[in-house]
């Protein structure tokens, strides 16, 4: 919890000197109305807690004072939060939401709630496999609470996401089942699951350090050819590369949370790098 919301002063995590912030001058994150649909409670190995006021950096790369951060652990480790980065990440899939929109794992349920809110949005399905997250929404009822019944537009699916498949057409695909931001095999899993599903969009969480390691690989540069030449060769309809910016934001989160996760064989562009990279690295 600690290096994800406040980071660690200096080399080598490669966040900044945290003691060197001055707190009342940073941006401070805008008020989310789904933040106060939650309670601490436990179920099973998970627990909601509620965090007053935390220095956080985006997804993007902004350091900013976030409050009332709602915290979802599993056995004391931090599986999602309404910090920055994680709804700055998820952002663009719910820009594009419409139609019926799936979304792969839980959570906090935010993306799916935010979707459900569009009026554009007519249906949401969200797919979670563990029992004890579903048992807690049964008890938080988010989506039973969300004003102008938004909350009907919403089926939860018992179910794994490499195997669920849609019962008709799909707008848009938001997977987000994995505990950190980048993994191995990413790409793969959600052209597996796209297999099955068939949606015309894709979104999914991490997506742009994904196209970044695979294009720092293949020795592309960052910005928009690149992006979308790596994309392409993904086979998968993703959105959000055309949206102001992009690429820009792509090389931002890329030198804040890669943390030295590249593609074996890569030669780091020097302006990607960060400290984390060059401690990461040197341990392998």
């Amino acid at each position: 919890m600690v290096g994800q919301f406040m980071g660690n002063a200096g080399p080598p995590s490669g966040g900044p000197d945290w003691s060197t912030i001055d707190v009342n001058a940073l941006p401070v994150t805008p008020p989310d109305p789904i933040r106060e649909y939650f309670q601490p409670m436990d179920v099973g190995a998970w627990a909601l807690r509620s965090v007053p006021a935390a220095v956080c950096t985006g997804y993007w790369g902004e350091v900013q004072l976030a409050q009332n951060l709602i915290v979802l652990a599993r056995r004391q480790k931090v599986w999602m939060s309404t910090a920055p980065m994680e709804l700055e990440s998820q952002q663009i899939g719910v820009d594009f939401a419409r139609g019926h929109v799936v979304v792969f794992g839980l959570g906090l349920g935010w993306s799916t709630a935010t979707s459900a809110l569009k009026p554009e949005v007519e249906r949401v399905t969200v797919v979670e496999m563990d029992a004890n997250v579903l048992e807690m929404h049964e008890q938080i009822k988010l989506f039973e609470r969300l004003p102008d019944g938004a909350g009907d537009k919403v089926n939860i699916v018992h179910a794994d996401a490499l195997e669920w498949k849609p019962d008709g057409p799909v707008d848009l695909l938001m997977p987000d089942i994995w505990v950190e931001l980048v993994s191995w095999g990413r790409a793969e899993e959600v052209h597996d699951m796209q297999a099955n599903v068939g949606a015309d969009m894709v979104y999914f969480w991490g997506q742009e350090l994904e196209l970044a390691r695979h294009a720092a690989r293949l020795n592309r540069p960052l910005d928009d050819a690149g992006l979308a030449a790596t994309a392409a060769e993904f086979d998968l309809p993703l959105v959000g590369l055309d949206t102001p910016g992009y690429a820009a934001r792509t090389r931002a989160a890329t030198r804040e949370w890669m943390k030295g996760r590249w593609l074996e064989g890569t030669a780091i562009p020097d302006d990607l790098r960060s400290a984390a990279d060059d401690a990461m690295l040197s341990q392998s």
